[in-house]
């Protein structure tokens, strides 16, 4: 049996850092771990073949080659995989479809030839059993959470390293909160499942063997969701990342709680994390109520940011407008915060009814959903009636768009996180890196209009942090990409490239 694994195109997205790529000279930012993670559930005797459709058009080839077609996708990748799955139904292949844009929407995709919803270690097993018997059924529903402690090691053969800036690993799944606009408790559910220290080491061992090195992203829903048991797991991540002279730097997704816990915040850091990303959502607390992220309340949120940076974790953060308890001065409010704790990378979103979340089910049962979400986090679309006047709400995001990726503001913003960052990160920079930053001389330095504050903060970075420098010149590189999602959100008409913007 010939299975060609297809991972569908990610559109110019808030999360696809296209603008950065071209800087390291890599063609996606991240790997698709489902569909390798899937390839090792496979039958051994199978051929399988990978095709990323971000890194490389599908080709007929591909398709005359396979009898059977999986397509894993996220909500985002929606347009891509029904265009895959279209070319599939015309060439007389059959596909298996699975991952979260068909767990959560699978009735919004036409020509699936069978369904394989939840997470594949319970759903797959019953789906291959049928293939063999002749009797494949055409949905396929995981009844509860399996123990991931079983999953096998993503298969690397498939994946040609050279073409991702970021390899990903995955240590638990599920988060313990219950915000309402979330679908992660839907998917995975809220008691987090983690893998054995173990486990983890013997995936390390995999992806070094296999030629991966320097940013690794964890990609848990919550990393910390269950501290005490990735409080036994990072010991184990500092011992081997010692023994190999740190090949790898991480980063994960967490909660704001964790600036509670200095221990964790400390092993962290030994262990090499150097970034996290962090769901504060919104400073107005009648608007974190409404949406059940009680975590964030009755704490100074820009306190526990800065905490968390000082340990050397800089800080991503996620921003929402939209809620129904938001006041007319909510976009002011966000701003400033952005701007005064020094948030550099804040995604900002209106507010999205995401299928089958708490959310989604409350404004369909008041009448007030609009159309499905097209899972693009900062396209400043509405799938619902908010209580706030609609043109106000999109205005108030589009101010908060400019304002915040205006270069001057972005610059100040990185001058902010420099004054409390603590940079803890070990290993040595790589001849990419070295390539990058010249690269961002000419592109940023010279072609950008942002190129006097680009050389102040080379240059103040250099001689004041100077082992900041590179945290320094990365976040300008983002700025470039930042800026162009920014004007892809607020004027698709007057796009301009953003390596030259004269």
């Amino acid at each position: 049996m010939n299975a060609l694994l297809v991972y569908p195109r990610y559109p110019d997205t808030f999360w696809s850092f296209r603008h950065v790529l071209k800087f390291v000279k890599k063609k996606a930012a991240f790997p698709p771990l489902g569909l390798l993670t899937v390839s090792a559930m496979l039958p051994p005797e199978w051929e399988r073949r990978l095709a990323d459709l971000n890194v490389a058009e599908l080709t007929d080839e591909q398709l005359d080659w396979a009898d059977l077609v999986f397509v894993s996708a996220m909500l985002v990748q929606g347009d891509s995989a029904r265009e895959v799955i279209e070319r599939c139904r015309r060439r007389g292949k059959r596909v298996v479809a699975g991952g979260p844009a068909f767990t959560t929407s699978h009735a919004a995709f036409a020509g699936v030839d069978h369904f394989v919803l939840g997470e594949a270690e319970l759903t797959l097993p019953a789906f291959l059993r049928d293939l063999a018997a002749g009797c494949p059924q055409p949905v396929y529903v995981a009844a509860g959470f399996p123990d991931i402690a079983q999953t096998p090691a993503p298969d690397w053969r498939l994946l040609n390293f050279r073409h991702y800036a970021t390899m990903a690993v995955q240590y638990s799944r599920g988060c313990p909160f219950d915000c309402e606009f979330c679908d992660i408790i839907v998917m995975n559910g809220r008691v987090p499942r983690t893998k054995t220290p173990a486990q983890v080491l013997r995936e390390l061992d995999a992806l070094y063997a296999a030629g991966g090195r320097g940013a690794l992203f964890f990609v848990d829903d919550n990393f910390i969701g269950n501290k005490a048991r990735v409080k036994e797991l990072l010991p184990e991540i500092i011992r081997w990342q010692k023994a190999h002279d740190y090949p790898f730097r991480l980063f994960t997704e967490a909660s704001l709680n964790l600036a509670d816990d200095p221990e964790l915040l400390s092993l962290m850091s030994a262990a090499n994390f150097f970034r996290v990303f962090l769901g504060i959502e919104t400073p107005c607390a009648d608007s974190l109520r409404e949406c059940g992220k009680t975590h964030n309340l009755g704490r100074n949120m820009g306190e526990s940011v800065r905490i968390i940076q000082q340990h050397g974790l800089q800080v991503m953060g996620g921003f929402i407008v939209g809620f129904d308890h938001d006041p007319d001065t909510i976009f002011e409010s966000q701003i400033r915060f952005i701007q005064q704790v020094g948030i550099v990378t804040a995604m900002v979103s209106v507010l999205t009814a995401l299928p089958q979340t708490r959310l989604w089910h409350r404004l369909k049962a008041e009448g007030r959903l609009l159309s499905a979400a097209s899972g693009e986090n900062t396209d400043g679309s509405l799938n619902f009636v908010p209580r706030m006047d609609r043109e106000r709400l999109l205005e108030g995001y589009r101010r908060i768009v400019t304002t915040l990726y205006a270069p001057r503001n972005y610059y100040r913003r990185i001058h902010t996180f420099l004054k409390t960052y603590r940079p803890t990160v070990r290993g040595k920079p790589s001849w990419e890196d070295f390539k990058a930053l010249l690269r961002s001389m000419w592109r940023i330095g010279v072609c950008s209009k942002s190129c006097l504050l680009y050389w102040r903060l080379l240059v103040q970075t250099a001689l004041t942090r100077f082992r900041a420098l590179p945290i320094a010149v990365e976040m300008a590189i983002y700025g470039l990409h930042f800026q162009h999602v920014a004007r892809h959100t607020l004027a698709p008409a007057r796009r301009r490239h953003p390596d030259c913007d004269k």
